[in-house]
């Protein structure tokens, strides 16, 4: 077995605390992963520089739902962007679509050139599994440059949609890197890289802790269903050293 990166899913600087102190070297640094992720602001990266070695890709996404963008939004994103390309970033998580799925080309090849320019990683993100054809879609990416993409293998999760993912792997693993995400855990990451052949992974592995002003009186700003109503999410060490211990094993 080839040596496999677990890249964690961070929602803030706690949670890349414990990523690096499990000795993880690259996260995705989010705001707001309720609403899968959207831009994390350029004061926590700044933190998140000063007190670890972490490798940093950051989320620009402006808002939650789809990824069809007017001309402000992109425009903001573009400003995120290069700030945290100025304040640190390794690389960006971006994605953007037109209205009939299609990966949207020039913007894509705006945003890399962006981040290249800084000589950091380019990373689309799960957009791709909305995209409407996983082929035309990658061969896009790779016309554009992107260094990276993260799919599902455009389904709920990594472990159902391996299939795709473990021909997106074959096909274009040396010209575009491959990074499957979502679901994806101690349990069942053995079989998912043996099947897939990916060598690197993405996981939240995420917990909840409890907020007691959540919900007072007659206001509620619950973000989750009735189990964790309470609850913000947060990287669990505990699932993290499983899915960690799991990986060293194969990586043996």
């Amino acid at each position: 077995m080839k040596h496999i990166v677990i890249e964690v899913c961070a929602g803030g600087f706690a949670d890349c605390l414990s990523a690096a102190a499990a000795g993880i070297k690259r996260v995705e640094l989010n705001s707001a992963l309720a609403l899968g992720g959207l831009t994390c602001t350029a004061a926590t990266l700044r933190k998140v520089k000063k007190y670890t070695d972490l490798e940093v890709i950051c989320m620009v996404r402006p808002r939650g739902c789809g990824f069809c963008y007017d001309v402000m939004e992109k425009e903001i994103m573009f400003d995120e962007a290069k700030a945290l390309l100025d304040a640190g970033a390794d690389g960006i998580a971006f994605g953007f679509l037109k209205a009939n799925g299609e990966i949207d080309q020039a913007e894509t090849e705006k945003m890399v050139d962006l981040i290249h320019s800084y000589n950091k990683k380019a990373v689309f993100h799960r957009a791709f599994d909305v995209s409407i054809d996983p082929y035309e879609s990658i061969q896009t990416l790779i016309a554009c440059h992107v260094d990276r993409v993260m799919t599902s293998g455009m389904d709920e999760t990594a472990i159902r949609g391996m299939e795709l993912i473990r021909k997106l792997q074959n096909q274009f693993h040396d010209q575009i890197e491959i990074l499957p995400a979502c679901g994806i855990t101690a349990k069942n990451v053995e079989p998912f890289l043996n099947y897939t052949q990916c060598d690197q992974i993405h996981s939240s592995c995420r917990s909840y802790h409890f907020d007691p002003t959540t919900k007072l009186g007659g206001v509620d700003f619950s973000m989750y269903p009735q189990e964790h109503s309470m609850d913000y999410d947060i990287v669990s060490a505990r699932k993290l050293q499983q899915l960690i211990d799991k990986v060293g094993m194969l990586n043996l």
